[in-house]
């Protein structure tokens, strides 16, 4: 029987690969041999998690039409890695990737850390700020409060607890958007709601727009949901779309799915204008494709000063083809694991219906007290609070990194959590790799791009500060050190640092 769960094809790890830059060679090194440059970039797909663990690989033959290298070279690849660790082959099965003996596995999201991995190790992955107490304590005890009646049911609410329906759908009322209960589905997580659109929208094989870069973890989950995604590549800096490629890829790719965020773009930090909002509907109304618009960020405008423009689904206000997915998750805590929905009834219908098979509801107790904190203006304090704290970190972040590491380049947003970050020519994945070792824990910007984009990118959320920050640039720029003189092994581990 094949070890082997999965397959990668030998143009898709060709485009990886070619995408990887180089490891820089020290004062008078010499470039390494390019079987061992092929087995790096191969073993460092793996550790990344962009090649899953007990995925084929492509025959050496393939592999190496594709790469325009002799056959030669990849089975020389191919038996370093084995000897590495990396690599399983058995005859007639093929080649499968694998990690050596006593190696954590790497992860294809960028999910949180346990806590208890924290005290020696900076978490810079995961864009999520701790609770904002004492507003998330008051919402449950208040959900306390109001569970009674609800524990006398059978507790299965597929669109969600009607009282928070009402309460989201008046919020799109204030906001300038008529809204009924009947458009709002309330899920678990914003994550939930994605995953229930591309689901009912776009069966396997189906193609679904996004931007380039795009947030990683839905990237990820429309890819195993067996989407085709095409890129359409932003506007340089904080310009948000470019509406040229835009139209361009709606008119001639005509996927059915669009997934875009307008409202401090993860990971950017872009914020779309009122007119490219306009333009972007009407070009998809017209290519007959379902825009989806995450709005997780909305809430986290950071300067006092700045204007935000009408939400997308006031171009479209009957739901028909924008659907806006929203959350707790970035602008109050991640732990609540609310999200929402809102569409056409009929849109609405059809999720509610399809979750039958899913996860039937999302949790009652809290429901009840994200809708208490809606209701009691709570929700409006925690929000001040947690815009108060990013900025804050924000600041403290982009100090610490101009100090550290004046070459590398940015812009600042003016909302959301991330800064997303040029590294100075350095290879993001190497970056990542490094810090690691170094005890911080950093996302390459290959994870946000599609077939090994953006690897001269690095995304750091603004979820330290103070000290914190402080160190983790300090860090960040051990590492940096570590790539440019193209040390590899270990180092020593990190003294601890309790944040």
């Amino acid at each position: 029987m094949a070890q082997w769960t999965s397959a990668v094809g030998p143009a898709q790890l060709a485009r990886q690969l070619q995408a990887q830059q180089p490891r820089p060679a020290g004062p008078g090194a010499r470039k390494p041999p390019a079987y061992r440059a092929l087995a790096d970039g191969i073993r460092l797909l793996v550790l990344e998690g962009r090649v899953p663990v007990a995925a084929r690989l492509p025959a050496e033959r393939e592999l190496a039409l594709a790469l325009t290298v002799s056959r030669t070279t990849v089975a020389a690849a191919y038996e370093a890695l084995r000897a590495e660790g990396f690599l399983e082959s058995r005859r007639g099965a093929g080649s499968w990737t694998a990690v050596p003996a006593g190696n954590p596995l790497p992860a294809r999201g960028l999910e949180p850390l346990p806590p208890e991995s924290l005290g020696s190790l900076i978490d810079l992955g995961c864009a999520a700020l701790p609770a904002p107490e004492p507003w998330l304590t008051r919402g449950i005890q208040g959900a306390l409060e109001e569970l009674p009646p609800y524990a006398h049911t059978h507790g299965d609410y597929p669109a969600g607890l009607p009282a928070l329906r009402q309460t989201l759908a008046d919020r799109y009322t204030a906001r300038g958007i008529p809204t009924m209960p009947e458009q709002i589905m309330v899920t678990t997580g914003a994550m939930g709601a994605i995953d229930a659109i591309c689901h009912l929208f776009a069966g396997r094989g189906e193609r679904i727009a996004v931007e380039s870069p795009s947030y990683a973890n839905i990237l990820q989950l429309m890819r195993e949901a067996g989407a085709r995604l095409v890129p359409v590549a932003m506007s340089e800096g904080l310009g948000s779309w470019d509406m040229g490629r835009w139209r361009q890829v709606l008119r001639d790719a005509a996927p059915r799915l669009a997934y875009v965020v307008a409202d401090f773009h993860n990971p950017t930090g872009a914020l779309a204008d009122e007119d490219q909002r306009r333009q972007l509907v009407d070009a998809a109304r017209s290519a007959g494709t379902v825009l989806v618009v995450d709005e997780t960020m909305a809430e986290l405008h950071l300067e006092d000063d700045l204007e935000m423009p009408r939400p997308v689904c006031a171009f479209d206000p009957a739901g028909s083809t924008v659907l806006t997915v929203g959350s707790a998750s970035k602008a109050f805590w991640a732990g609540m694991r609310i999200g929402w929905v809102r569409a056409a009834p009929d849109v609405i219908r059809s999720l509610v219906a399809a979750r039958a098979y899913a996860d039937l509801g999302t949790p009652v107790l809290e429901q009840l007290g994200v809708n208490w904190l809606m209701g009691t203006g709570g929700w409006e304090e925690a929000v001040a609070l947690r815009r108060a704290q990013a900025r804050e970190n924000r600041d403290a972040l982009v100090a610490a990194v101009r100090r550290e590491l004046p070459e590398w380049e940015f812009s600042v947003p003016r909302g959301g959590l991330t800064l997303w970050v040029r590294t100075g020519g350095l290879s993001g994945s190497r970056l990542a790799e490094a810090g690691e070792r170094v005890g911080v824990r950093v996302p390459s910007g290959p994870r946000f791009g599609v077939d090994g984009a953006f690897e001269g990118f690095v995304r750091l959320p603004f979820t330290v500060g103070g000290p914190v920050a402080d160190e983790a640039a300090a860090r960040l720029a051990a590492a940096a050190r570590l790539v440019e003189s193209g040390a590899g092994g270990g180092t020593e581990p990190p003294r601890s640092f309790v944040a």
